[in-house]
């Protein structure tokens, strides 16, 4: 998916508030034990916390890489089907003609042909995508937290979660061809399966010679391949150890990350107060609230604390929340805005009647 507008930072801020509250409370907790309660050995040194750090910072970043190459190639993929398409319907258009044939038809009828193969072509789309929305046990939305669920619910609809295929499809085959379809699994490939049978029988029947057959076997061949590559995708996740080992050592970084910076803020405070000890003459408000301040300085720590345990668990989520680019996640590839663009355009270069609009998608958040 994408949206038109540029994702506001409030937008993020409410996509991760539960998680802000979170690391604030953990980051009070160490600072009450320290400051009130007086254990004041209830810290860690900045050294082995600073290198696990760097540690866990290279690990997001190698899983975040990752995780975009797998968004960028499933565009490619899909930029691939969306000029392959255009491809296949000027030479459903251009090839399929009386010049070989046995019994020359009609120009309506040659239409007629045209219609039904780009039509059909549009349904292999329709199926695809469908299958790609499927449920996939690793997949995010399936396992999402209370805020990803409320965002998904209220932000942007997913068409394949709420209209079977069944209803959708029938309009672009033949009630012998959805019979058929349902009866087996991978409608796509059947779709592709039932687009070669059909143009053997124009082959026999002279509507394409032998070479323009070949190039059109050719370009489902392409539409195999391009299919293949999105089910690869689809089908074969970001390996879990890697996952699972990303998620537990930035969770390690982040419940240690307060007790090494606490040591830090209460040494600012020594300081500011062996500065106020130079001028014990003033003995104005002002210079016994700075002394409070000093006196109390390791509580600044905890708004620093969050924000760095914030910023380490949101490069993680982002991460998480663009390694499955099919699933219908506010980040994904919007393949069914592109099934539809695709529809619109080729059916046009066929001068085809009752092309559909473009989808209105709510909040612009375009799936």
């Amino acid at each position: 998916m994408y949206t038109r507008r540029i994702f506001p930072v409030r937008g993020v801020i409410k996509w991760t508030r539960r998680n802000i509250y979170l690391f604030l409370a953990l980051s009070a907790i160490p600072v009450i034990l320290f400051d009130v309660v007086g254990l004041k050995w209830l810290h860690v040194p900045w050294l082995p916390l600073g290198v696990l750090g760097t540690a866990v910072a290279f690990i997001v970043s190698f899983k975040n890489n990752a995780s975009y190459d797998r968004l960028w190639e499933a565009r490619k993929i899909w930029g691939g089907i969306v000029n392959s398409s255009r491809s296949w319907t000027i030479m459903v258009k251009d090839f399929i003609t009386n010049d070989h044939a046995n019994e020359k038809l009609s120009e309506s009828d040659l239409h007629k042909i045209h219609r039904e193969l780009v039509h059909r072509h549009v349904a292999w789309l329709t199926a695809l995508r469908y299958q790609l929305r499927a449920d996939k046990p690793w997949e995010m939305h399936l396992k999402a937290t209370r805020s990803n669920r409320e965002f998904r619910e209220s932000q942007f609809l997913v068409c394949e979660d709420t209209i079977p295929i069944e209803e959708v499809i029938k309009d672009y085959i033949s009630d012998e061809e959805y019979d058929e379809l349902f009866a087996k699994g991978n409608q796509a490939s059947q779709i592709l399966g039932i687009q070669s049978r059909r143009l053997r029988e124009l082959k026999q029947q002279g509507y394409i010679e032998d070479f323009r057959h070949m190039e059109m076997e050719n370009m489902l061949v392409e539409f195999y391949t391009l299919q293949g590559k999105s089910e690869r995708i689809k089908n074969f996740p970001y390996p879990r150890q890697f996952a699972t080992l990303n998620y537990i050592f930035v969770w390690l970084f982040i419940l240690m990350l307060p007790f090494g910076i606490m040591e830090g803020f209460e040494a600012i405070g020594k300081h500011i107060m062996e500065d106020l000890a130079a001028h014990q003459s003033r003995t104005s408000w002002g210079h016994m609230i700075q002394e409070f301040i000093a006196r109390h300085f390791v509580w600044f720590s905890i708004p620093f604390s969050a924000l760095l345990a914030w910023v380490f668990h949101t490069m993680e989520a982002i991460g998480e929340n663009t390694e499955n680019p099919f699933e219908g996640g506010p980040n994904d590839v919007p393949i069914t805005d592109l099934s539809r663009g695709i529809e619109i355009d080729i059916r046009q270069l066929i001068d085809d009647t009752d092309i559909p609009e473009p989808y209105t998608w709510k909040n612009d958040i375009v799936m």
